[in-house]
């Protein structure tokens, strides 16, 4: 299975879905109204969680057997809560709705499809079978309600679940059996990766509780799945770590709604993202020590993923015990981030990042450089190209050139449809001469690069919110990827292959290259248009080999 076009596919649906759904939002009263607990002013629409659910769920439904009981009880869970959520995100239904939607989610995945916890850490003797599956009902419900509640900043409860997704992903990787618990891991990825576009602070969309509420169900699923079902040798203890944060957050904050007397299940501001707030952290800075923590833990539990119990279990206590520690004397102390120090270290370099557009900058120039010179490659590295191909190629060449030399007045939308034909006519025809997929260290090369180039696409959209308001609205563009995308899928579950040409391997490679070309083409402005010229020099190669006045031979021989 071609785990990239999974993340890719994911992706692009959620991409396209949650503009359609920010457009509805109004009508359907579902915004984000300001209130004193919350930490932002304006009305935000929260229907992102339509993105990263449907974004999930359609590449599950086309690449696994959704009449198996826990594929469908995945999906039945999936879809109440997102039903539940909406109508929450509607109209404030409360706790007790949001826990009939949670059960109505988790008890067939437990009593139907049998998936429950079968072993406990630390306990030698039997237990009853009715009490392992009452106690994976509550456990699933807490896992719902850490995640739903760790949803109070942008990006926040998005970023701890796509680290504890990703290692999730990692361990079952290389847990032989487990290829179920990693399409619906790398499913919630691409899912959650469209939504952080639009949910970079400052968010132009929340994921609502219908979107909090999926990613806690996943990642109780998948970790139920992975530990005790899947790989029997991954300690027990470990979820904790894969957790991380979210888990020692919500017991917190139940213990202190406890013992001040109020209703435990009442919303308040004494979540962990909320006190470090209240000592003086900016929001970014809040965020980031929350990520940094809880990838503590979870790159500790993919260390220890085999690990004694009992040290799995003293490490997190010891890590989690240590911050809310800090986070007490802070408080008590009245101690606030000062001009000096190390958090003023921290804070300026945030700063420094932000301002100077760091990660955004060195990322669209790595675009710029990339996606042109990967072009014109596969100009001169593709063996075959038939002749019909060559004479467009001479035709789109002079129409690009006479636009780029502005002979007559320059038309966008015909100079960006040449350059996304150029981009589809290079990817065609290297998908044909595709030898090097057969080339282990080629392959290897060639996924690693367009990793990078999807990294570099969303690292320049999350941190540029002026061009992501820009980008933000649908495009024909998000359309046409978003067909491609769905159209591949229907034949994704055995390669759809003719001859030599790779039909998954074709959307997802265009996929990729041209929402990267799209990036380059909005951002245009007094730069050097490197794009277009490389789009020149890729027609003109592919015309004088095509029309055979060059001769190149320079493809990698896959026995080499």
């Amino acid at each position: 299975m071609n785990y990239l076009f999974l993340i890719a596919a994911a992706t692009m649906i959620s991409l396209a879905v949650i503009p359609i759904m920010v457009r509805l939002a109004p009508s359907l009263g579902m915004m984000d109204i300001p209130e004193s607990r919350k930490v932002h002013t304006n009305p935000i629409p929260r229907v992102g969680g339509w993105g990263i659910i449907i974004g999930a769920l359609i590449p599950v439904m086309t690449l696994t057997n959704i009449m198996e009981p826990l594929v469908l009880c995945y999906l039945a869970g999936s879809l109440t809560l997102l039903v539940f959520g909406a109508l929450d995100d509607r109209r404030e239904m409360g706790h007790y709705t949001k826990f009939i939607g949670q059960f109505l989610a988790v008890l067939p995945m437990v009593y139907w499809a049998d998936l429950y916890v079968l072993e406990f850490p630390f306990i030698w003797f039997e237990l009853p079978e009715w009490f392992h599956r009452a106690f994976t009902v509550v456990a699933m419900i807490g896992v719902i309600n850490a995640i739903n509640h760790s949803d109070g900043l942008d990006g926040l409860a998005g970023g701890e679940a796509l680290i504890s997704l990703g290692a999730l992903a990692l361990i079952a990787y290389f847990s032989p059996g487990s290829d179920l618990t990693i399409v619906l891991a790398l499913a919630a990825i691409g899912g959650l990766v469209g939504f952080l576009r639009y949910n970079t602070h400052p968010a132009m969309v929340f994921m609502g509780d219908g979107g909090s509420q999926f990613l806690g169900f996943t990642l109780g699923f998948l970790a139920i799945l992975l530990t005790q079902h899947t790989n029997t040798e991954v300690s027990k203890s470990v979820v904790l770590l894969l957790l991380g944060l979210p888990i020692v957050d919500i017991l917190v904050v139940l213990k202190k709604r406890s013992m001040s007397g109020s209703n435990i299940f009442q919303a308040t501001r004494n979540h962990v993202h909320h006190r470090l707030l209240e000592i003086g952290l900016a929001h970014k800075e809040s965020v980031v020590v929350i990520y940094s923590l809880h990838t503590f833990l979870v790159c500790c539990g993919i260390w220890l993923q085999q690990g004694n119990d009992w040290l799995i279990a003293g490490l997190y206590l010891a890590v989690c015990g240590s911050a809310f520690f800090l986070l007490n004397w802070a408080e008590r102390n009245n101690w606030r981030p000062g001009k000096s120090g190390v958090f003023s270290a921290f804070s300026k370099s945030l700063d420094a990042v932000e301002q100077k557009q760091l990660l955004m900058k060195s990322s669209r120039r790595f675009l710029e450089l990339a996606i042109p010179g990967y072009l014109i490659a596969l100009a001169v590295w593709i063996n075959d190209i038939p002749r019909d191909f060559g004479i467009v190629a001479v035709v789109l060449a002079v129409l690009l050139a006479i636009q780029n030399f502005n002979i007559y007045p320059f038309r966008v939308n015909t100079r960006r449809g040449i350059i996304y034909i150029t981009v589809v006519f290079a990817i065609y025809l290297s998908t044909i001469d595709r030898v090097t997929w057969q080339n282990p260290w080629a392959v290897g090369l060639e996924i690693a690069f367009y990793a990078s180039v999807c990294l570099a696409i969303f690292l320049a959209i999350k941190f540029s919110p002026g061009r992501r308001k820009e980008e933000f609205k649908v495009t024909s563009f998000d359309y046409l990827l978003l067909f491609l995308i769905v159209g591949s899928l229907l034949f994704s579950r055995t390669p759809l292959q003719f001859g030599t040409f790779n039909v998954n391997v074709f959307v997802v490679v265009l996929a990729i290259i041209l929402y990267a070309s799209e990036l380059l083409l909005v951002e245009r402005r007094e730069r050097r248009d490197f794009l277009g010229s490389a789009a020149l020099i890729t027609l003109i190669l592919i015309a004088l080999r095509g029309l055979d006045l060059i001769h190149l031979n320079i493809g990698l021989d896959p026995t080499q």
